[in-house]
């Protein structure tokens, strides 16, 4: 019998790539033949569910003194979602609990209920929460790693939003939740990237609780690739590349806008940000690099199918970034940043990597990719199937089972 599965995440809308990734599971069990539930928090985007009457409430960090309180409850496992999460355990009985992105606005008080409740246990990492208090192992800018080792390195940083109540909110956390807690009632930890398997290996994590397995392209994307594809579009590009992702110092966006701008090559940046009005403004006169905002997923598959490469220039640890993986399954070569989990998603006949933060070495690795030569069909076929849903699904049943 297949085993029933609670697929657990703070969030149930796209709002960023655990949403999309949780969302895209949940599909593929049903479509499977499994029994699926969802638990979430209220919050006025979710998608439609029927398991929405069982969620927790709301909570809001921003809020005045009785939000807030709140919020530090629900952080800490206290509050209702202790009711919220009993109610749906008891009645929908999972063999499996798979835990997404859950700090914060719901709690791993959920993984060990679950435990306590005879399910197995497996969380995917889309971040590195687990061995950085503020998510992201960067300071000021820069990678940082400090916090592996030692969480009240927080305190003295302030990594969490510049504050120091927010750091010690976070150093609080981390402590609640800290790494013998968690491994007791977690079965295995996913690591979408061999890097975040290592980082999590480096952080005092036992081995044998990691598992790497890579996210799944959406079958209805990889549908659309292959249409796209029989029509032609894998064959002679146009005279393009792209950007597709968020507008924010780590991701290398002003960066590779510096690289550009020296380059004779159209870009075409499709996203939003925290730097997009003042991207804009300093590139302005750059007529060969064109903002086109937040688009459509449609539009975004366009968009890579017709592409001659794309660039992923972060200065963060990415995990396992969809953008590279969607552009590969488009046949798009990937000029990509060796930081992070990129570099494992690239070989030479699929894009060029280059050091992380380097204006120059990025603008060489442009000037190879646009002229290397790429075999899109191959990238495109080979792509496909290295990140289909069925190669998902086949390991992460072994996942559950074992």
């Amino acid at each position: 019998m297949k085993p029933r599965v609670l697929i657990v995440n703070k969030f149930y809308y796209r709002r960023g790539g655990d949403c999309v990734c949780a969302l895209n599971l949940e599909r593929l069990l049903r479509e499977r033949g499994h029994e699926v539930a969802v638990f979430s928090m209220d919050h006025p985007e979710n998608l439609p569910s029927e398991w929405s009457r069982y969620w927790a409430s709301g909570v809001d960090f921003s809020g005045g003194a009785k939000e807030k309180v709140a919020a530090v409850r629900r952080i800490l496992g206290q509050g209702d979602i202790r009711k919220s999460f009993g109610r749906i355990l008891r009645e929908f009985k999972p063999d499996v609990v798979h835990l997404h992105n859950i700090h914060s606005y719901l709690s791993p008080i959920v993984g060990r209920m679950a435990r306590a409740a005879g399910a197995r246990v497996v969380w995917t990492l889309h971040d590195y929460k687990l061995l950085c208090p503020a998510y992201a192992c960067l300071r000021n800018g820069t990678v940082c790693e400090e916090c592996f080792t030692d969480k009240k390195r927080v305190l003295a940083t302030r990594c969490m939003k510049g504050s120091l109540a927010a750091s010690a909110l976070a150093y609080a956390e981390a402590l609640k939740w800290n790494r013998k807690t968690l491994e007791k009632f977690t079965h295995k930890f996913i690591c979408p990237s061999s890097f975040m398997a290592r980082k999590m290996s480096q952080g005092g994590f036992s081995e044998g609780k990691l598992a790497t397995l890579c996210n799944f392209i959406a079958p209805e994307a990889a549908e659309e690739f292959l249409r796209l594809s029989a029509q032609g579009h894998s064959g002679p590009r146009e005279a393009y590349y792209c950007y597709i992702g968020r507008l924010s110092p780590e991701k290398g966006v002003g960066t590779l806008l510096e690289a550009a701008a020296e380059l004779p090559f159209e870009l075409r940046v499709a996203g939003g940000g925290p730097l997009a009005d003042e991207l804009r403004n300093r590139f302005s006169h750059c007529k060969n690099i064109k903002f086109l905002g937040h688009l459509g997923g449609d539009e975004i598959v366009e968009l890579l199918s017709r592409a001659r490469l794309s660039v992923m220039p972060s200065e963060c640890y990415e995990n396992n970034p969809l953008g590279v993986i969607e552009s590969l399954c488009a046949g798009t070569p990937v000029v990509g940043a060796e930081i992070g989990g990129i570099p494992e998603l690239i070989d030479n006949e699929s894009g060029v990597t280059f050091p992380s933060g380097s204006v120059d070495e990025l603008r060489q690795a442009i000037l190879k990719a646009w002229n290397g030569g790429f075999d899109n069909d191959a990238i495109a076929r080979q792509s496909l199937v290295r990140f289909s849903s069925t190669a998902y699904y086949t390991k992460l049943m072994e996942i559950y089972t074992r």
